[in-house]
């Protein structure tokens, strides 16, 4: 039986047409994500829930730390994440598209490889550091 012999006495093309009878081993692929899905959970993971403001009087400013409305919040994540797409398209090859596609993608899974989830991280540290 052919098969039954070792692979040194067998050529390159009996090598190749035996491994063709048997089917490789295939991981089942990722479900693919709704798009507008991957949207909404980045905008909810770029948008950060505390921010810092600066009070002051008679001339001594100081930063407080203070809880950020709703609307604040959705509107500074497209911010954060339009201008992370902008700054990862400048000087570069990849296209604005695909910067975008790549921070929407990175920011939906919460990864620090997301310019807005770093700014996020940030924001956040700092209005903790002024309680």
């Amino acid at each position: 039986n052919s098969s039954q012999r070792k692979a040194s006495s067998l050529s390159k093309v009996q090598l190749v047409s035996d491994s063709e009878a048997r089917p490789a081993p295939t991981a089942a692929p990722p479900p693919p994500q709704n798009p507008l899905q991957v949207l909404v959970n980045a905008i909810i993971n770029s948008g950060p829930r505390e921010d810092s403001t600066r009070i002051g009087r008679a001339g001594t400013v100081r930063r407080q730390a203070v809880d950020v409305s709703p609307l604040r919040r959705v509107n500074q994540a497209i911010w954060l994440l339009c201008t992370g797409a902008r700054e990862a398209a400048f000087r570069n090859i990849k296209t604005i598209a695909e910067c975008l596609a790549d921070e929407l993608i990175n920011a939906a899974k919460g990864s620090s490889n997301s310019y807005a989830i770093k700014k996020k991280d940030e924001l956040e540290r700092v209005a903790k550091s002024n309680r």
